[in-house]
């Protein structure tokens, strides 16, 4: 990630903050809407699922600069995903949900280079998890 775009990230989180868990709830909901087979991976409610997504996004946010720190945290969260049954094509949804819940949290403050920013953090991100998952297979 560039700087800018880690800067866009961190900036647009702030905002996210007062919203954390209405916004961790919506990712949840709208995850399952995109995919309701999804729900029957998850043991608690969304309420809770979405305060745990909350705390992560905010320690990955604050460490976005030093991606290298998040790597081997990143990789075992996928090869936990891996365990509950995470396919492939559930990071892309969860991209989706993602923005979507963004979206509706920030509205037009969600530029489209903030947008594209979050996209790229996403993408680095369920990259490295997806590897971990593949390479324990």
């Amino acid at each position: 990630m560039t700087p800018r775009q880690i800067a866009l990230v961190r900036r647009s989180w702030q905002r996210v903050l007062p919203i954390a868990d209405a916004a961790g709830e919506l990712f949840y909901r709208r995850m399952f809407e995109l995919e309701p087979s999804l729900a029957g991976m998850f043991s608690v409610g969304v309420a809770e699922q979405g305060r745990k997504l909350m705390d992560i996004l905010g320690i990955v946010v604050a460490r976005l600069d030093r991606l290298d720190e998040l790597v081997p945290a990143v990789r075992e969260l996928g090869r936990r995903h891996a365990t509950y049954g995470v396919e492939r094509k559930h990071y892309d949804i969860g991209g989706i949900a993602l923005l979507d819940t963004l979206r509706a949290g920030l509205g037009d403050e969600l530029s489209g280079e903030t947008a594209e920013a979050w996209a790229v953090a996403y993408a680095t991100l369920a990259g490295v998890m997806q590897d971990a998952t593949a390479a324990a297979a």
